[in-house]
């Protein structure tokens, strides 16, 4: 029997647009309509962030949230969803003075971070393990952490739990994993646990053979993982992923382009990945069988209103 790989599509991340790409998903419609087109071309589950439907910029709001997972579960109510918890993370320090927080900081409290799944209830739900340097060019302040403190996360954790959703662990470097493996051995995230391993960010973990193969070593021996690649190392992530027993992401939060210069969709990227994995011996998950790779309890099956 071919082995099943979980292929989850990220249809929009919040970082900035690029002004050249037509349609990118922005809207609540728009962005549930990219996690369908995902569905119609394979794709286990979707991973979904927020957008101001007027701005473009990234927006954590539950209603926003709400809106989005209505209008998947309205026409396909297979799919597994994923929400993101990685928005209000982020310091921006003051180029001025790095001890004060210049006005686009957005850190919020765990309650806040995480509302939209305590709402909404999905399946899955990312829990990013990290503190890293990223770099904005957001209104005059270039730089900027992502920033995720140890107290901030098991807080989260235990808010997620409450809520009956399981927790994806996004790791985009090798001491990430050490933290949340603390977390697992404290009994504050529930084994087996999940990691999603995060490649080629900039100063983080790139996306190579090297650091994948030491990332994937230092998973509890129970663990099961995804892996993905930033831009050009999408789908080469993809093929690695697969061939070392791992499971796989791709979508327009990480890649927009087909080949250079050619813009993608969702759909072609699932395609091509499902394509590859097709190829590597292997076939995609469905929703279903995803849910059983995953060991998930079936959140979406209930209706919004009769969720607790």
């Amino acid at each position: 029997m071919k082995r099943k790989v979980v292929l989850t599509c990220a249809v929009t991340g919040d970082g900035p647009l690029h002004p050249k790409y037509p349609d990118y998903p922005i809207t609540p419609e728009q962005i549930a309509n990219a996690c369908l087109e995902a569905a119609r071309a394979g794709a286990s589950a979707v991973h979904i962030h927020g957008r101001d439907p007027h701005t473009g910029l990234g927006n954590r709001s539950p209603e926003i949230f709400r809106e989005i997972v209505e209008r998947v579960r309205a026409e396909n109510s297979e799919i597994v969803i994923n929400l993101t918890t990685g928005m209000g993370g982020t310091f921006v320090p003051h180029p001025d003075n790095e001890a004060l927080a210049h006005p686009t900081t957005d850190v919020a409290s765990a309650e806040d971070r995480v509302r939209h799944v305590l709402e909404n209830r999905p399946e899955i739900c990312t829990l990013d393990a990290t503190t890293m340097n990223l770099e904005g060019g957001i209104a005059g302040a270039p730089d900027c952490v992502f920033m995720n403190t140890p107290g901030k996360l098991r807080d989260m954790a235990a808010l997620i739990r409450e809520a009956g959703v399981k927790v994806e662990i996004e790791a985009f470097n090798p001491g990430d994993i050490l933290l949340a493996r603390k977390m697992i051995e404290d009994g504050q995230i529930d084994a087996p646990p999940l990691f999603q391993l995060c490649l080629g960010v900039k100063w983080s973990a790139p996306a190579d053979v090297k650091s994948l193969v030491y990332m994937k070593d230092l998973l509890p021996a129970d663990a099961l993982w995804s892996a993905f690649g930033v831009s050009r190392n999408q789908m080469p992530m993809v093929a690695l992923s697969t061939m070392m027993g791992g499971h796989c992401r791709v979508g327009l939060e990480d890649n927009i382009y087909l080949e250079r210069g050619v813009f993608a969709t969702n759909g072609q990227l699932v395609e091509r990945a499902a394509r590859i994995i097709r190829d590597l011996g292997c076939e995609v998950a469905t929703p279903d069988e995803a849910r059983e790779i995953f060991g998930l309890g079936g959140a979406a099956s209930l209706p919004l209103a009769k969720r607790a």
